[in-house]
């Protein structure tokens, strides 16, 4: 087939995709996964449900892949402020901060949470966040910006415990709070000027 062909059947998959993965997510947040069918996904979507089943076998699998795109660009977001300039001590405060913000933001205890965190793709994810923030402890220990009285892994695996509880916040406020205080757990200053300020 000619090439622009083939691109355009590439293009095309990929839209029906995206489609589909976010009006399933929109459906299921309205009307519950029990409720939710292949067929009405298929209608929504604006495809035929014989389409749709080339793509998916079921709504689960296709709320775990919207999952998965939104893990994964949440990692690639968290590597783009890694690779920001600045001392080793700020990029790993940003990167935490970043880190404590999607916490915050995303749902919490909902039916698609309950879903879509028993996915494999999650435990490739920690291992790689975990070793993004591991890391950035190690450089900034090496320069002097933290404690180095403990191994990345263990204070790694600290931060990223103890910003879990960003999830469960009232406010943007009160994350800034969290982060600070897991900053000075590290030795280490929060790299804004508000991260402990803002209004409740």
């Amino acid at each position: 087939m000619p090439k622009l062909w083939n691109e355009t059947i590439a293009e095309h998959r990929r839209t029906v995709r995206e489609a589909t993965l976010e009006t399933t997510a929109a459906l299921v947040a309205e009307h519950g996964l029990a409720s939710v069918t292949m067929s009405q996904i298929a209608k929504e979507t604006g495809i035929g449900r014989a389409t749709l089943y080339k793509y998916f076998p079921d709504v689960e699998s296709i709320l775990a892949a919207w999952h998965e795109g939104h893990v994964s660009a949440h990692l690639e977001h968290l590597t783009r402020i890694r690779d920001r300039a600045g001392t080793p001590g700020e990029r790993l405060a940003a990167v935490l901060q970043a880190y404590a913000d999607i916490t915050h933001e995303r749902p919490q205890h909902t039916e698609i949470a309950a879903v879509v965190h028993r996915g494999e793709h999650l435990a490739h994810a920690e291992q790689h966040l975990n070793a993004l923030v591991r890391d950035l402890i190690t450089d900034a220990a090496q320069a002097g910006d933290i404690r180095d009285d403990v191994a990345p892994a263990e204070l790694a695996s600290y931060c990223l415990h103890a910003l879990g509880a960003a999830g469960s916040l009232p406010s943007k406020a009160a994350v800034h709070r969290l982060v600070a205080v897991t900053l000075a757990g590290l030795n280490l200053s929060p790299s804004t000027p508000d991260a402990a300020g803002g209004d409740d």
